[in-house]
This record gives structure tokens, C-alpha cells and sequence, in this order.
């Protein structure tokens, strides 16, 4: 789990919007079609491992991955989502 204060000073590196944990609907949904390997971060490259964790922008038009509870914060490791 993230620290809250950390959670607090992140903002997507692209628009500056505040992100947030996102919920377990949406790693659900986006793990099943990981599994499906219909998945692709904005750098082109399939996502092969499913998500424990994940910050959603603002907008909810992109998740940055947690990895070992470090937030990725790297806009070709973002995975985009459709809304």
C-alpha cells in the first residue's frame, strides 16, 4: 500500500492532474484483458503482469503501474484506458 503522503504529492507527469489508487473494478477489468493479452502501455509494449496496484489520473484516461509498491510514474510505462 502506498503512503498517503507520497500519494498526495504525485501528479501525472504529462498534465500535471492529481492521481489516485485505483479501485479493485478497475484492476479487475484491466487484468482480465492483460490476461487476454489485449493490453499496451503508451511506450507500444504488451503488459504481461497483472496489476496489485495502480494510480488512475484524474481524468481516468491513464493508470500508471505500482510495482513492489513504487509507483511508476513514467508516461511510456502508463497504460491507457478506455472511459
Amino acid at each position: 500500500m502506498l503512503d498517503p503522503d507520497l500519494l498526495d504529492i504525485l501528479v501525472c507527469p504529462e498534465t500535471k492532474e492529481a492521481v489516485h489508487l485505483a479501485d479493485s473494478e478497475v484492476l479487475e477489468r484491466l487484468n482480465a484483458s492483460i490476461a487476454d493479452g489485449e493490453v499496451r502501455n503508451r511506450g507500444g509494449e504488451e503488459v504481461q503482469q497483472p496489476l496489485e496496484e495502480g494510480l488512475l489520473r484524474a481524468d481516468g484516461q491513464l493508470l500508471f503501474p505500482v510495482r513492489d509498491g513504487i509507483p511508476v510514474m513514467l508516461l511510456d510505462e502508463a497504460i491507457p484506458l478506455d472511459t
